[in-house]
């Protein structure tokens, strides 16, 4: 995460469009010049109304989004135990980056940082039940429950 943090610290041509123009810039700068910032500290927001048959949320670093659908996440949650989820499915995104770049998921898990920076972005995945632990209504992930909470029950980050 320290990496994700410096990087919006600097890059300051994709926060100003008028240093986009400077010629100090220039190097950075994007063959259309920016009218509005690329980085921001406001919030993109989708709302979306819950239904009861509505099971759990997943948040996710695009580092994510860009090596498995949400169809191939939604499975992978489904089909898993709760504990550890996050973790099986940053591993499912970088088994997917090893495939894409023809290598092997453990020569992946040794690669250094800024060399793996080269195979996959960073991942970072939080994953929210929504139903009772103490009984779900809709008999799903019973076999699920032991230790369960509905907060966060796996929060999982590769770097």
């Amino acid at each position: 995460m320290e990496s994700s943090i410096s990087r919006s610290i600097g890059d300051f041509y994709l926060k100003k469009p008028e240093l986009n123009r400077d010629p100090h810039f220039q190097r950075f700068g994007f063959p259309v010049p920016l009218t509005r910032p690329v980085l921001t500290a406001e919030p993109s927001i989708l709302m979306r109304k819950l239904k009861p048959q509505d099971l759990f949320l997943i948040f996710a670093s695009d580092g994510l989004w860009e090596q498995i659908s949400d169809k191939t996440a939604v499975d992978i949650v489904l089909r898993s135990p709760r504990i550890g989820i996050a973790k099986r499915l940053v591993r499912a995104a970088m088994q997917e980056a090893a495939r894409k770049t023809e290598m092997r998921y453990d020569d992946i898990k040794t690669t250094e940082r800024g060399v793996r920076r080269h195979i996959h972005d960073d991942i970072t995945v939080i994953v929210v039940y929504l139903d009772d632990p103490k009984g779900s209504s809709n008999g799903r992930f019973d076999h699920n429950l032991v230790g369960c909470t509905t907060s966060p029950v796996d929060i999982f980050s590769s770097d």
